[in-house]
């Protein structure tokens, strides 16, 4: 019997965290399987209980991964303040993001589904969704980001609806212009009205 060292147990924990989130964020958590999850991460069904209790489990340790990586590879990355704003809604409203389902964002992709979810998933979403909603407000209002919260959760939901009904139009020059001219511009305009309160 071969022993695996801690090492390559967490890696393999995270390999099934990481694949599991991109499959959930493409098929969804109801249309994605332990059998479907685990064969992405090259693994088989009985090892998938070696690594967590329950598909929900998994569920809500993948969704709170996708948090951290959003805020980590994207909000992090920009550029301190408005200007930083501005660069995550011009990420976030492009057509290569919203075509990319796997890569993309997790509110657009699960939102719906995590509001149907365990207390746990929904703990894990809102406790990431927090550290955006922070940073956006610390953003919005250096010297006072709790006074910026709500708007920033404001901000937060204009990006993910906007997203969601972008993914859903079958039209897709208005789906580009719903993205680009009016997404921007009704995000852009928030963030502005926020400067002169």
């Amino acid at each position: 019997m071969v022993r695996y060292t801690k090492e390559h147990k967490q890696e393999t924990r995270q390999r099934i965290i990481t694949t599991a989130g991109r499959r959930l964020k493409r098929n969804g958590i109801d249309g994605s399987g332990i059998a479907t999850l685990m064969k992405d991460a090259g693994l088989t069904n009985g090892t998938f209980y070696a690594y967590f209790p329950s598909k929900d489990q998994l569920v809500a340790t993948a969704v709170a991964d996708q948090m951290r990586a959003q805020h980590a590879n994207i909000v992090a990355q920009a550029a301190p303040g408005r200007a930083g704003l501005e660069q995550i809604v011009r990420w976030y409203f492009s057509p290569q993001q919203r075509d990319n389902f796997e890569d993309g964002c997790p509110n657009a992709a699960l939102l719906d589904e995590i509001a149907r979810s365990t207390d746990p998933t929904r703990q894990a979403y809102t406790d990431g969704a927090l550290v955006l909603i922070d940073d956006f407000a610390a953003r919005l209002a250096p010297h006072d980001p709790l006074s910026a919260r709500l708007q920033a959760l404001g901000l937060l939901g204009m990006l993910a609806g906007t997203l969601q009904l972008s993914r859903a139009l079958t039209d897709r020059q208005l789906a580009d212009q719903l993205l680009e001219k009016q997404g921007i511009r009704n995000a852009l305009a928030l963030l502005d009205a926020e400067q002169h309160t």
